[in-house]
């Protein structure tokens, strides 16, 4: 067994999800639990923010070359690929989630090569997940699209896009796990410096590919599909040289309780955003009961709140690295304040969200289409989604707390009970206010999210978890 070794004494860098043994900064590390909270999550958080903004950048400028380029059934069909994208980010979350919880806390508790093997075998385990994923979701492509009931030309081009981006999922996956190495020891620049890279390039790539500019061929919406690929595949390659290099990255043989650990602490969100996406996969049958426009529209008010969305993934990521280290130093009560004030910065931002969406939602929608239809359908989505925007950062930000600490089972429960009462209550909404019925069903099961997050973090029965 590896002696315990004083977090000071070894040159630690911050970041999401590998295993620091030898970084730049001796001081980051131990920075977690001893700098004031405030400036230690502003300092941890804005880059991590800034590389979740990166990804939701892509995303809506992907989004806005699909619907101008190729038009609303080619919008449809990337909002509904994405119903089953997530579910596949879902099981790659299992690694991110897992790995920041037990990495960070070995980092807390001093033991940084034990943190670095962690990742190590992270890694391994998440590309061999990631192939697996993508030969079972390549096999049963068809039937993907069948069980939403989507139109025939939404199928054809859905078909292309997520055949496409299944080929790519051992990418992703990779992704997950070195994002997650640097998170879990503190250093969320990193990763925004790879993504920042990578997205620069991606955004010159998406239209030469789906338009075919210059030397590039016309790939149409398969183009869109390899350049989302991109932006993590190149962030991932780059990721894994950069951590190799500094000692972050140990690849051995596999230790199966290794992977035992990070799977038992990340099997509940990894569950839980499965049980979203099927969820969703189910919603979207009602919703195709209102035509494409609806279903294009679902994917605009998706695009649209993205972005706050991502905002609170990034203050949720940083503080899990946060609340992880304090607890490995036995500070819970500071790994608590950590979570508050998280929550009520990002939540500061999504008064800003409520109100543009409220005042301005046209000029949103018209971004990603000229359709008449969908940009009036989509205008009713975001008026009446607008309202959740006050309640996403209480949810996002404080089940990644949460996730941090290790408390996984409680959040997967209260989830996925709220997102599970959509079918029925948006069937029953559906047939008496139309599709009005399913935005406010969304909107208000959002915000009971949000509560039962702030619920279980005041609870406190994290501060007892063991992992």
């Amino acid at each position: 067994m590896l002696e315990p070794t004083p977090t000071a004494s070894l040159p630690l860098e911050p970041h999401e999800g590998i295993a620091a043994v030898v970084v730049a900064d001796a001081r980051e590390g131990a920075q977690l639990v001893t700098d004031s909270i405030r400036a230690t999550i502003i300092r941890v958080a804005i880059p991590a923010v800034a590389a979740s903004l990166l990804m939701t950048l892509f995303s809506s400028v992907d989004a806005f070359w699909v619907g101008t380029r190729i038009g609303a059934s080619g919008l449809a069909a990337v909002s509904t690929s994405l119903f089953w994208i997530w579910m596949i980010i879902s099981l790659a979350e299992m690694v991110g989630v897992g790995l920041t919880a037990v990495a960070a806390r070995r980092h807390g508790e001093g033991r940084e090569r034990e943190a670095s093997r962690l990742a190590g075998d992270s890694l391994v385990f998440s590309l061999v997940l990631g192939v697996v994923v993508a030969a079972i979701g390549l096999a049963w492509l068809d039937n993907l699209f069948q069980v939403m009931h989507t139109p025939p030309d939404v199928t054809a081009l859905g078909r292309t896009y997520l055949s496409t981006y299944l080929l790519g999922t051992p990418l992703i996956y990779g992704f997950f796990a070195i994002d997650a190495t640097f998170r879990a020891s503190g250093d969320t620049r990193t990763p925004f410096i790879l993504l920042l890279s990578s997205v620069g390039i991606t955004l010159f790539l998406d239209p030469a590919l789906l338009l075919g500019i210059g030397p590039f061929p016309r790939l149409g919406i398969e183009g869109a599909a390899i350049a989302t690929i991109g932006t993590r595949g190149v962030a991932f390659l780059l990721g894994t040289i950069i951590a190799a290099r500094r000692g972050l990255l140990q690849v051995g043989r596999v230790r199966f309780e290794s992977v035992r650990a990070v799977a038992r602490v990340g099997m509940p969100t990894a569950f839980t955003g499965v049980a979203f996406s099927v969820i969703y996969v189910v919603l979207t049958r009602t919703t195709t009961r209102f035509g494409t426009p609806a279903l294009a529209a679902l994917g605009i008010g998706h695009r649209v709140e993205s972005w706050l969305f991502m905002i609170g993934v990034g203050f949720g990521t940083a503080t899990a690295a946060i609340v992880g280290q304090n607890l490995g130093a036995h500070r819970p009560d500071r790994a608590a304040r950590a979570g508050w004030l998280a929550t009520g910065f990002c939540t500061l931002l999504g008064v800003v969200a409520f109100g543009l969406e409220l005042g301005i939602p046209a000029q949103f929608a018209s971004l990603f289409t000229s359709d008449p239809a969908v940009i009036a359908e989509a205008v009713r989505y975001l008026r009446i989604a607008s309202v959740s925007q006050l309640a996403v950062c209480a949810e996002v930000v404080l089940e990644g707390a949460l996730g941090g600490a290790g408390e996984t089972v409680p959040p997967m429960i209260a989830s996925t009970a709220l997102t599970a009462s959509r079918v029925p209550l948006a069937g029953l909404a559906a047939d008496r206010w139309g599709s009005s019925g399913i935005w406010w069903v969304i909107s208000l099961t959002a915000i009971g999210r949000g509560v039962a997050m702030a619920s279980l973090w005041r609870w406190g029965r994290w501060k007892r978890k063991s992992i």
